[in-house]
């Protein structure tokens, strides 16, 4: 006997994860017949045991996964009330269901949680490819799904997403012209309220904020980070609105912050636009039923969501070439901004 370790086999996973053979082949080949909790105990008892099904056992099935991964790490209760991530994932859906494919969507608490269940999914055969988004400086997850040879198109400044495909808009020349334009109505202090400090696109923003800012000559521009969601968005809306120097116009990252923003004038007495301008992001719904209506830096979400779809299928083809720009957020005027206050906002 040569005393080397028996191999591992497929019994040994369905006997560490309590389940019959045939429950560990349908979880491998993407079929019905077990729950995704049952699904998940047999990937983390085949990994722990080093096992994973044959090259020759796989040729065997030729079955296309028509599944296509999107893990977000936002809070469920901001994800049912965002206007973007509803308007992008229809997007996706829009090319997906032209392909009869289905998207897999999980909500993740970190970075590195995402990168386990990319892993998970990619090795267990469920994905035929993800969908990147919310790049960091730096980001961990492009070295470690590089590494799995994952199919991926990224939501982001190709600065920020290695070699995956990019899909982006230009938010630096889009700040740029937000701020020429409040400048343009006579404001001189103007605020910023933008997402997350860490996530690269929110870095692009602010750095373009501050540069127009400088570049115009303007007083020092405020700028707070926030998690996207309203409460924090009324937050730091009332700080600005507090302090000594209060701006008399506030550009926000989101549709949803402004809203709340909006509300927060209110209670404060102030009247929007006659003593504050607000400028949202993205141009939801939400913008052309507020009161007054949101000026906003328009894009259309839906069709950005519908050409990241279209891109992943060509990473997953091999026939994408090259990052694609998609169409700069453009400024689209409402009952929100106004002339800068003759005399400065009353209080």
């Amino acid at each position: 006997m040569s005393g080397s370790p028996a191999r591992v086999t497929i019994k040994d996973v369905a006997a560490r994860a309590g389940v019959s053979k045939g429950a560990v082949s349908l979880a491998f080949n993407h079929k019905p017949g077990v729950s995704e909790a049952t699904r998940e105990r047999i990937f983390e008892a085949a990994q722990q045991l080093g096992w994973a099904p044959s090259a020759t056992a796989r040729s065997l099935s030729n079955q296309r996964v028509d599944v296509v991964g999107l893990a977000l790490c936002r809070p469920a209760r901001l994800l049912g009330i965002e206007p973007f991530y509803m308007d992008f994932v229809s997007g996706i859906e829009s090319v997906l269901v032209e392909r009869s494919c289905s998207l897999l969507l999980r909500l993740v608490r970190d970075v590195d949680e995402e990168i386990a269940v990319h892993r998970d999914w990619w090795r267990g055969r469920m994905v035929a490819g993800a969908v990147l988004v919310d790049f960091r400086r730096d980001d961990p997850r492009v070295p470690a799904l590089q590494a799995i040879g994952l199919p991926a198109v990224a939501v982001g400044h190709p600065s920020l997403t290695g070699a995956f495909p990019a899909v982006w808009t230009d938010d630096a020349t889009a700040v740029g012209e937000a701020v020429r334009y409040l400048a343009a109505l006579g404001h001189r202090r103007i605020a910023r309220v933008g997402g997350p400090a860490e996530l690269g696109h929110s870095a692009i923003r602010a750095e373009a904020f501050r540069s127009t800012v400088r570049g115009l000559g303007l007083d020092e521009g405020r700028q707070i980070a926030t998690g996207f969601d309203e409460e924090e968005g009324a937050r730091a809306t009332r700080s600005l609105l507090l302090s000594a120097d209060r701006p008399t116009a506030i550009v926000y990252d989101n549709d949803i912050m402004a809203v709340a923003g909006a509300g927060v004038a209110a209670e404060m007495g102030l009247v929007v636009p006659d003593d504050l301008s607000l400028l949202a992001w993205d141009d939801s719904q939400l913008c052309r039923i507020t009161h007054p209506t949101l000026s906003a830096m328009s894009h259309d979400v839906h069709h950005f969501g519908a050409e990241v779809a279209r891109i992943l299928f060509e990473v997953i083809d091999g026939t994408h070439t090259g990052p694609y720009q998609a169409p700069t957020p453009t400024l689209t005027p409402r009952g929100s901004t106004a002339p800068a206050p003759v005399y400065g906002p009353r209080g």
